[in-house]
């Protein structure tokens, strides 16, 4: 598993460089009350101001620090993490975002929602929904140098997904609010029918995203990086360089290859994946 030790080098990493250059930031005024914030926010089901807005040079470690830290402490309370979700994999949200790379965020056991489940919309900030593959490893993967066939050999089956995104910060929020703030990562359903990672050619694997039974969003899974494997690749190599690798047993959430949903109290949401079947879940 993921230690609490390979999460604090990780953010010793971006630590090096940031807040001022100081080795114990993680700990300074700035870097505490930032986390502090997004805690307080997760907590209390009420949007914050947007970090870029109290700290106007927050950069792109600063906002993995953050997140690495808010992620820390949450294991340290006891929170078991089960994996990574990786976000921005399109080319139009990564210029709608002004980045050009996709960015991560980190999958607690308690963001796990069963299939067909009953969900208190009031659990969220400001829910959103969207279609991904689950990858479930049997090997670990570390980077750098991880390429597609590397992820295929160490996955153990791909699975149908919808991750509930949230934000614990106001609009308009920069990319910076958005990393720091997880990646958003909210919720996880999957379902459906799990398939060995060659089984199928998973570049083809469509989705529609219903909202009470009328189609909002369809794509296919070739909308991540050309393939979705390649999401879990970025992802390997991109936490690599912090010497950290994906364990045996986690989760990862590939990239959404549509756009967000919307999710209002009382809706119902169906992602039909064809013939792996479909999930769905309501908000209550």
């Amino acid at each position: 598993m993921l230690t609490l030790s390979r999460l604090a080098r990780g953010l010793n990493y971006w630590c090096c460089t940031t807040f001022r250059k100081r080795p114990e930031c993680s700990q300074t005024p700035t870097a505490k009350k930032a986390v502090d914030t997004l805690i307080e926010a997760a907590k209390t089901r009420k949007q914050a101001t947007q970090l870029s807005v109290t700290f106007p040079a927050i950069n792109f470690e600063d906002a993995y620090a953050i997140s690495t830290e808010v992620a820390r402490r949450r294991m340290a309370a006891g929170e078991r993490l089960i994996g990574h979700k990786v976000g921005l994999t399109s080319k139009a949200m990564q210029a709608s975002s002004q980045i050009d790379e996709p960015d991560y965020g980190y999958l607690f056991e308690s963001m796990m929602v069963a299939d067909g489940a009953k969900v208190p919309h009031e659990n969220y900030c400001a829910p959103r929904v969207e279609i991904e593959l689950a990858f479930v490893l049997g090997r670990p993967l570390k980077g750098p140098g991880v390429g597609l066939t590397d992820v295929l050999r160490a996955t153990e089956y791909v699975v149908p997904a919808i991750e509930i995104v949230d934000a614990r910060m106001v609009n308009p929020r920069k990319i910076f609010d958005t990393i720091s703030d997880n990646g958003a990562a909210a919720g996880i359903v999957v379902g459906g029918r799990p398939v060995g990672p060659m089984d199928i050619d998973l570049r083809w694997v469509g989705g529609l995203m219903m909202r009470n039974s009328e189609i909002e969003e369809t794509g296919v899974a070739a909308g991540v990086l050309g393939h979705p494997a390649m999401g879990v690749a970025w992802l390997a190599n991109k936490l690599g360089s912090l010497g950290t690798p994906l364990e045996a047993g986690h989760l990862v959430l590939a990239g959404s290859f549509t756009r967000v949903v919307w999710a209002q109290k009382g809706d119902t949401i169906r992602a039909d994946f064809g013939a792996l079947s479909s999930i769905s879940l309501q908000f209550v």
